[in-house]
């Protein structure tokens, strides 16, 4: 296996871009991914997208995107895993490099959120749920994570106001992302007077779904130029992991079982355990599932995830900071393109070039990215090297 790296990245702020279309989007977040890598020319590009065939009525985005960007004659399709769909299209990418298929492999994560309005939206985003006993009864990803909340907070006797540590470090965190879609620090004050929106979880307790696209350009360590401006990221662990897509098929809903089991196996490949990590960019799409995927991937208890949500410094409570650059709550959900934007913004931690988010000199990230309450729990880990 050869050894996989970052060469370049690239993104475009995440928001409601009603003036440009899926294929711009993407376009955009390719060429500077591209532009960034020294030169590198990509052999093949996987694409992550959810939404794009209902809501933009466009599917084949391998070939849309080829044909856009003018990379014509690489290999080029979608892969699809609800929100976690980029973070799969960067593990097609590593597996490409890695096995010796190509040299070089570039990853884009899009989505066009805006292209639709309405309440047909709402079911369009439900198909990530099972179709025939969840979104056929009006369950919605919002009202899943809603469920889960209630029944965390019945099971560990949580106050409530235990979670607003989560969303005030996101948007925090935000404030110094340029790339983010909220730039404003909220506090806990503010989380309290948030309305409901699905009982128990209020405003600030749910990521907003946003436009957005962010690439990755990958290489075998051997192929970056001599000259290579960048420190070099490397890919040190790769795990996809799947649970039942039904909540009421699993024997105990607050146990991310997948995301555990994705961590294990990317820490053992890395030959690193979770807490060796400098920084954990997690999935907090809701502030129920920051919480279960730090019990998950064992840095909090069982049950003890709310109680480092009590800091609203850059690192929470505890040693291990997490959401550095906002996370999905301050940077924005693009949802199927959101994994990407993950792992742009470790890199970017780990090259030292995340502005006055920066940590001091990390060197190991934990990257995860779910679909669904962890039905795919997809873990990368990238060290500096």
């Amino acid at each position: 296996m050869a050894d996989v790296v970052i060469a370049g990245i690239g993104q475009v702020p995440v928001g409601e871009h009603w003036e440009l279309s899926l294929r711009t989007l993407a376009a955009r977040a390719i060429q500077a991914a591209r532009k960034d890598a020294a030169g590198l020319e990509p052999q093949a590009l996987y694409v992550g997208n959810v939404l794009a065939s209902t809501v933009s009525h466009q599917a084949n985005l391998g070939a849309l995107l080829v044909d856009d960007t003018a990379l014509h004659g690489i290999e080029a399709f979608s892969v699809e895993a609800a929100e976690a769909s980029a973070a799969g299209a960067f593990r097609m990418g590593y597996l490409a490099v890695a096995s010796g298929l190509v040299d070089t492999a570039l990853v884009v994560g899009v989505e066009k959120y805006t292209d639709k309005v309405g309440p047909e939206l709402e079911s369009d985003v439900a198909h990530m749920l099972d179709g025939d006993y969840e979104a056929m009864q009006g369950l919605t990803p919002t009202a899943q994570a809603a469920l889960l909340m209630q029944r965390y907070l019945y099971e560990t006797n949580a106050p409530r106001q235990a979670f607003a540590g989560f969303a005030a470090v996101g948007q925090r965190n935000a404030v110094g992302n340029p790339n983010a879609y909220f730039h404003k620090a909220i506090d806990r004050e503010a989380y309290a007077k948030a309305e409901a929106v699905v009982e128990p979880l209020n405003l600030f307790d749910i990521a907003p779904y946003a436009d957005g696209a962010a690439a990755l350009l990958l290489a075998c360590s051997d192929c970056l130029p001599k000259d290579f401006p960048h420190p070099v990221v490397k890919v040190t662990g790769s795990s996809v992991m799947v649970d039942a897509l039904a909540l009421h098929d699993r024997p105990d809903p607050l146990a991310f079982t997948a995301a555990h089991l994705s961590t294990e196996e990317a820490c053992r490949q890395a030959g690193s355990l979770p807490e060796d990590v400098d920084f954990f960019e997690l999935w907090d799409a809701y502030s129920i599932y920051a919480a279960l995927s730090l019990e998950a991937v064992g840095l909090a208890r069982r049950g003890e995830g709310w109680k480092l949500a009590q800091g609203e410094a850059l690192a929470l409570t505890g040693k291990t900071p997490i959401s550095t650059l906002g996370g999905q709550k301050g940077r924005g959900n693009p949802l199927g393109a959101s994994g990407a934007y993950q792992l742009v913004e470790a890199a970017l931690q780990l090259r030292g070039e995340a502005g006055p988010n920066q940590l001091k000199a990390p060197r190991r990230a934990l990257v995860q990215t779910l679909g669904g309450p962890a039905s795919t729990a997809i873990t990368h880990i990238l060290e500096r090297i």
